[in-house]
């Protein structure tokens, strides 16, 4: 049977529609949004809150902080590509036993290593101690900075060299220890210790914020439940999307496709995979134009991105690690930039001609965004390398 062909056209319109860029999938629920886009990236504070607003009905900041720290219904986690994200809590354990872990391994045996280095006979059994007190600590009087957490148990604040060569690093062990915990599970992101631009945040031990904790699950299962959720967001899209976004392994990718039926389509880029009650063609969705922040999940959902960037636009709006800043859409298609000026007002370039009503809601939203950030300036963590002369 010839697979189906599904055009950048279609790829776009899926990506409009099911990430919310048109008016009428727009919602208010926090983390039905989140859920949608799997996880939001939370590298950038700025891009968690920005990234909801811009999918909202009514856009507003309130909700997404009240869903966080009040009825703790999102979690913020390092998960894919040990990045951190905030994700729901069913997301969040699928991303937990089928990438965190992971990467806690070896987060947890590169601390060993400094520990031993820094002139402990036993660095298991000083880490065994030093997480079950933090953990304790926490429990009993959390959320705590790591700041506090070194005051109450100043035994664990000794210094760790962490990295090695250039790269090398003078972290007190607590700080380091917080990290690794937050890695296993143990322990979670509370509260940022300023506003909500702020990435520095209190810690929390993971129970009450997440009743019953990450619990347990299988790997490659979770695995499965994680690539269902992203096909669904993301899908059609090819196996180097899929481990990229993911930072599986080849054969990682292959098992979790095999495991959800995922079907193969045709894709300009080559093969690409759906799951199989998704192989239908979607109707074009009505016109979308919006403001989304850097790192914003459209923006980082796919490695080829060419569906939806002009590859000659690249070098403009992304950095050489390759992330992406703040970006204009129009109809699933980045077509520029936009910055928020040292008077709070936004500037924006467009790249490519989108018509006179495009042009028109794009400066809306901004005038909405502008209002949304009042007196509240932000420097974007990655910014694109045309936003500086959009600053001038």
């Amino acid at each position: 049977m010839t697979a189906r062909r599904i055009d950048a056209a279609e790829r776009r319109a899926r990506l409009a529609l099911r990430h919310r860029h048109v008016p009428s999938a727009r919602t208010d629920d926090v983390v039905a949004i989140t859920d949608d886009l799997v996880a939001l990236h939370s590298t950038d504070p700025v891009t968690v809150y920005l990234s909801v607003a811009a999918r909202m009905r009514t856009p507003a900041l309130e909700p997404l902080s009240a869903a966080l720290y009040d009825d703790r219904t999102l979690i913020r986690h390092h998960a894919m590509r040990r990045t951190l994200w905030v994700l729901g809590h069913d997301a969040a354990r699928l991303a937990h036993h089928g990438a965190t872990l992971a990467v806690a391994r070896v987060q947890r045996r590169d601390l060993l290593a400094s520990i031993g280095a820094s002139g402990i006979a036993d660095p298991g059994a000083w880490l065994a101690a030093a997480d079950e007190r933090v953990h304790a600590l926490l429990a009993a009087e959390g959320p705590l900075t790591a700041r506090e957490v070194g005051t109450r148990l100043p035994e664990l604040a000794r210094p760790l060299t962490i990295g090695a060569g250039k790269f090398a690093a003078t972290q007190a062990a607590h700080s380091r220890v917080l990290l690794v915990l937050g890695f296993t599970g143990h322990v979670i992101r509370a509260r940022p210790t300023g506003t909500w631009i702020n990435g520095q945040y209190r810690w929390a031990a993971a129970d009450p914020w997440l009743p019953g904790g990450f619990g347990e699950a299988d790997v490659r299962e979770s695995a499965a439940g994680l690539v269902r959720r992203w096909l669904r967001a993301f899908g059609p899209a090819t196996r180097t999307d899929v481990a990229w976004w993911a930072g599986w392994t080849v054969a990682t990718t292959k098992t979790a496709l095999a495991d959800v039926g995922a079907v193969q389509v045709e894709l300009d880029e080559g093969t690409g995979y759906v799951l199989p009650d998704d192989v239908d063609p979607v109707a074009p969705p009505e016109p979308s134009a919006r403001l989304l922040p850097g790192l914003d999940p459209s923006t980082m959902g796919w490695k080829q991105r060419g569906f939806h960037l002009d590859p000659e636009h690249a070098p403009l709006l992304f950095d050489r690690n390759g992330n992406g800043g703040p970006m204009l859409w129009v109809n699933g298609r980045i077509v520029g930039s936009w910055v928020q000026r040292r008077d709070g007002v936004i500037a924006m370039r467009l790249l490519a001609d989108v018509g006179a009503e495009a042009v028109a809601e794009l400066e809306r939203h901004a005038h909405e965004l502008e209002g949304l950030l009042g007196d509240v300036r932000f420097a974007v963590r990655y910014p694109a390398p045309v936003q500086a002369e959009l600053m001038a």
